[in-house]
């Protein structure tokens, strides 16, 4: 009998135990998934974009001024056309007419920049003014690039009128002029025209 009540009372021992071992278990999942769950939320939250400060007008079209730039120097017209108002106009200092419309400037772009080869443009003592939805921004800014194989070199100075539409700052008029005489290293080859489609 002795026998019998151990064997009963060992296995109430063992039932007892592997039931606390379950609580335990099941608590432990129970509370690491809540905790999980947690995390899962904080780290959807800190993977989710945070939103940014926002950004000064100023600062927004000196970014989008460099990101045309860039468009510009690397051949790519849908870059550039995104900061370009369909209806823009263009002014170069060649005395030539104006330029009206994007798609007619980017006809113009493309055929001239067929003729350089690696353009750099470094751009210099940039002034922006904003006031409501209209700002201009002035930079200088000096070419250096091969045109048919010949080394050349301009420098000059742009104005740029924006206007802002749907949240974007976009560029309405480019004025944009070549210093003449070039600067010395170019000075000395025949003169070369100044291409019409300039920054």
């Amino acid at each position: 009998m002795k026998n019998r009540s151990g064997k009963l009372l060992a296995a109430r021992f063992l039932a007892a135990s592997a039931a606390a071992i379950l609580i335990l278990a099941a608590s432990t999942s129970a509370a690491s998934g809540q905790k999980n769950k947690k995390n899962n939320k904080d780290s959807s939250a800190t993977d989710q974009a945070v939103p940014l400060p926002p950004v000064s007008d100023n600062d927004q079209i000196e970014r989008d001024i460099g990101e045309m730039l860039g468009a510009f120097q690397i051949g790519d017209v849908e870059m550039m056309h995104k900061y370009y108002s369909d209806n823009v106009t263009f002014v170069s200092g060649d005395y030539a007419p104006p330029i009206v419309g994007w798609q007619n400037y980017a006809a113009v772009y493309a055929r001239e920049r067929s003729a350089f080869q690696g353009m750099q443009l470094i751009r210099r003592n940039t002034l922006i003014i904003t006031r409501g939805d209209f700002a201009w921004a002035m930079y200088q800014w000096e070419f250096d690039s091969s045109l048919n194989g010949q080394p050349y070199q301009l420098r000059g100075q742009t104005t740029l009128i924006f206007n802002k539409v749907a949240g974007n700052w976009l560029i309405v008029h480019n004025h944009t002029s070549g210093i003449y005489p070039q600067p010395a290293a170019a000075a000395q080859q025949a003169p070369a025209p100044a291409p019409a489609a300039k920054p």
